[in-house]
């Protein structure tokens, strides 16, 4: 059947059950297993592995390109790509003709819910992708029952390499902590991802300093607090992110709510300090 991705403006003919898929995203991969489809995974991002256990797949390529003899040798019937940053990739995969699918950048964790949906029709597995969401949404709840006491003002701080950024409401890791529990600080901002004014947010004075950064490029929370001040001005409780799964701000898959559940957890302990 024809598809017609229009995050890209790009038709491809799609088989009725694509049985040789390649997943640029971690995302999506981690998706792919929860529904089942593992066995018809032929390819993955060197990022993958963190979130899928034991996963046995070729890795061929990363967030911005690809081993290209590799692709060409696993003649992939579905290539999964995001947009963002990777929307161009998408586009060189579609001028090669590939059949190339660029799933939106969720802003919402319904926005979370609906790309697994979308994977599922790809796939030619709704109902499967429509279970996993309804269990999603059940272990959401549950979660945002366990809560109790007060919610902690929470200042997001997102390191990408050398860049930062915190977060407004226009994105899935508002809800994420709003699911733990927290509060986010620029939850009315209507922005996702900006560079803070560190005046305001300490005029705002968060409870809580949850930072991620990556293993190449990590950031030491105890030397940013000192160099603004913080460690005496606002002295915040702090949570350290990493892109382990289940400790991942920035995961959009499934193990979104193993973070929440960490993330919970730490909330509570803020609670009782």
């Amino acid at each position: 059947m024809k598809i017609h991705c229009e995050s890209i403006d790009y038709e491809f003919e799609l088989p009725k059950k694509p049985q040789r898929v390649i997943s640029l995203v971690s995302a999506a991969t981690e998706t792919l297993f929860a529904m089942g489809c593992g066995d018809r995974v032929v390819g993955v991002s060197c990022y993958c592995a963190r979130y899928v256990p034991d996963l046995k797949v070729p890795v061929v390529g990363d967030y911005l390109k690809i081993d290209q003899d590799l692709f060409t040798e696993l003649a992939p019937d579905l290539v999964m790509v995001t947009t963002g940053l990777q929307r161009n990739l998408g586009l060189a995969l579609a001028k090669q003709g590939l059949p190339v699918y660029a799933l939106p950048l969720p802003n919402s964790f319904y926005g979370i819910l609906e790309n697994t949906v979308t994977i599922g029709a790809l796939m030619n597995e709704v109902q499967e992708a429509r279970r996993l969401c309804l269990k999603m949404e059940t272990e959401a709840a549950k979660i945002r029952k366990r809560h109790v006491g007060p919610r902690p003002k929470v200042y997001v701080e997102l390191w990408f390499g050398k860049h930062m950024r915190t977060i407004g409401g226009f994105t899935y890791i508002d809800d994420l902590v709003s699911i733990a529990g927290g509060d986010p600080i620029f939850a009315e901002r209507r922005a996702g991802y900006f560079i803070p004014d560190l005046a305001e947010v300490e005029r705002l004075c968060p409870d809580l300093f949850l930072l991620f950064s990556e293993e190449e490029y990590p950031v030491v929370s105890k030397e940013l607090l000192s160099e603004r001040g913080w460690d005496r001005s606002l002295k915040p409780k702090v949570v350290e992110s990493t892109v382990t799964r289940g400790r991942n701000l920035i995961q959009e898959g499934p193990s979104l709510l193993e973070t929440a559940t960490w993330l919970q957890n730490q909330f509570f302990g803020w609670i009782g300090r």
